[in-house]
């Protein structure tokens, strides 16, 4: 399936606005695809909350969303940032670090919670690409890596990965390959599989509008989705 997003610099993901608004809930917005998911938000005019450990990295946009402190891997946190919303998306991750320290699993199971706790279905998930079924489509050179370096964080996704499929929830799960801050190039895969060959990459623009689509759409609802150039 080929999906077509903007054109333009890094984040510059506008595409034609919605005539509706979807409240939407954003965890893991401080992060590069996250603010790229919150640009595109943006420019749809939809109402953004954002739970954030660091709400300081949003001073440039907090008179345009709501920010609220807190910590995803707590079900308390979660559940007071996600009641009233029509989605979420998640963009979790660790930065430069590739010690999990319990994030991804921790962090899936209090969404789950609260989620269901709050009423509310759509999910949609970021993870990465050689996480659980996606590694039987990798290319030679990519699983020396997630093997080796990636081996703990992937696997702390994989078990996050776990209870979200175990749930009553819409959730989708994207895996995107190695991201980049290139540009949106307009045009990507997204596909229930892919077999890839070298190393694929995918600008963090053009995921981003994936994930925000999914979001308002339910075509994606109840399965994973590989995206790549």
């Amino acid at each position: 399936m080929a999906v077509i997003a903007g054109q333009g610099p890094p984040c510059n993901v506008a595409g034609p606005r919605k005539e509706w608004v979807v409240k939407l809930l954003l965890l893991g917005a401080t992060g590069p695809t996250g603010r790229c998911v919150l640009s595109r938000a943006l420019d749809a005019d939809d109402e953004v909350t954002v739970l954030a450990r660091h709400p300081q990295a949003l001073e440039d946009v907090a008179h345009r969303i709501a920010v609220v402190p807190g910590d995803a891997t707590v079900v308390d946190d979660v559940q007071r940032v996600m009641e009233g919303q029509d989605a979420v998306i998640a963009t979790l991750g660790r930065g430069r670090s590739v010690r999990p320290d319990g994030l991804f699993s921790a962090a899936a199971q209090a969404v789950v919670t609260a989620a269901q706790r709050a009423g509310v279905k759509r999910l949609v998930w970021m993870s990465s690409f050689g996480v659980a079924d996606t590694l039987r489509d990798a290319s030679f050179l990519e699983r020396i890596a997630y093997a080796t370096v990636l081996r703990a964080i992937y696997a702390d996704k994989a078990e996050g990965e776990k209870a979200l499929r175990a749930s009553d929830l819409d959730w989708t799960i994207v895996y995107p390959t190695t991201l980049t801050n290139g540009p949106a190039r307009g045009t990507y895969r997204a596909q229930a599989r892919i077999q890839m060959h070298g190393s694929p990459r995918i600008s963090r623009a053009d995921v981003a509008d994936f994930l925000w689509q999914a979001a308002r759409d339910a075509q994606w609802a109840g399965r994973s989705a590989v995206l790549t150039d």
